[in-house]
């Protein structure tokens, strides 16, 4: 169902229309949230290290990675679609934003973690993947000089610049690192791109190895949030970014309601018709419900250890660019 590339013009109002940024201020307001997340943090440390959340359901937490890999290998196929579905069809508007937010320079070294699929659609650049739009983005800055000999120093070339897919799921790499090498983006190639699986929590990485972090729609997916968090911190140098693009809450009531009766009652029955799966749509959306608002989210990027945190909501809030830097 993927929407034509009219209506998706059609949609930059939509996404760009209503957006909200709220930096990391020091006012009572965003000190009472920050208390307020270290008061419930500390009170739910021991449980959380026994528990936590598929979807609306309570699990123990050595459970979640494998059932969360079971439904990403029933999706992998279908992935890109399931995202038309979840996000009315404007993720690939929302990725652009994420994108040229982020705004990499040559010489960038990008993790983009939980990278997914990869691209959408094969040949169409335009609508491809954090990753690919990371490479595009470099390849079309202004001071942008491609290295004749990939992997060797050059007087004549810009700097070097560097993409690592990282996810726990095999099948969506195997599927991201297919479409990679049919358009040309491969491990030789200037900018390079390496697909490598693996786990958020537990990053195979030296301290301080990239200038930019990104996870898209994955984070909300991983058992232990804030671990991801502080890895994502400590492989980062010093300068460098953290960037989340994920599905959140709509601030607005009646918004809010009827989004949820979409997604509750459309989605999973897209689902099954789509990938003849309805349970793992049903998780999808119910994840979506579990994860933290944007301000507790922002909170916990804090916590991580990350300065000059802001986020900006996307589409009247159903999606979020959180950010933060290692400062």
């Amino acid at each position: 169902m993927l929407l034509s590339r009219r209506v998706l013009r059609s949609s930059v109002s939509f996404i760009r229309g209503y957006s909200s940024t709220t930096t990391g201020s020091t006012s009572n307001n965003t000190t009472s949230s920050n208390n307020s997340y270290q008061s419930s943090s500390t009170q739910s440390s021991s449980e959380s290290k026994q528990q936590t959340h598929f979807g609306f359901k309570t699990i123990n937490a050595e459970e979640k990675e494998t059932m969360v890999k079971s439904v990403f290998d029933a999706v992998a196929s279908k992935y890109d679609v399931m995202n038309d579905a979840m996000s009315l069809g404007i993720h690939r508007l929302w990725k652009d934003e994420f994108m040229n937010t982020l705004n990499p320079v040559p010489g960038s070294h990008l993790l983009d973690v939980a990278g997914g699929t990869g691209k959408e659609e094969e040949k169409i650049k335009e609508q491809s993947d954090i990753s690919f739009r990371f490479i595009d983005k470099i390849k079309s800055n202004p001071y942008y000089l491609p290295n004749p000999h990939p992997g060797q120093l050059s007087s004549t070339a810009s700097l070097s610049s560097s993409a690592i897919v990282y996810d726990i799921n095999q099948a969506m790499l195997d599927e991201g690192q297919k479409r990679a090498i049919q358009n040309g983006y491969t491990k030789t190639s200037d900018p390079s791109i390496d697909f490598i699986q693996g786990n958020s929590e537990q990053l195979p990485f030296e301290d301080e190895s990239f200038n930019c972090y990104t996870i898209s729609f994955g984070i909300r997916n991983c058992t232990n949030i804030d671990v991801v968090l502080k890895e994502a911190y400590r492989v980062l140098k010093k300068g460098g970014r953290f960037m989340c693009l994920e599905f959140s809450q709509i601030p607005n009531p009646a918004l809010r309601f009827a989004y949820d009766q979409y997604s509750f009652n459309v989605i999973p029955i897209l689902g099954q018709m789509i990938a003849g799966d309805r349970e793992s749509y049903q998780y999808l959306v119910e994840s979506i419900r579990k994860f933290p608002t944007q301000d507790n989210f922002a909170g916990m990027i804090r916590q991580a250890g990350f300065k000059q945190v802001t986020y900006k909501n996307l589409s009247f809030g159903i999606c979020a660019i959180h950010s933060g830097w290692k400062l």
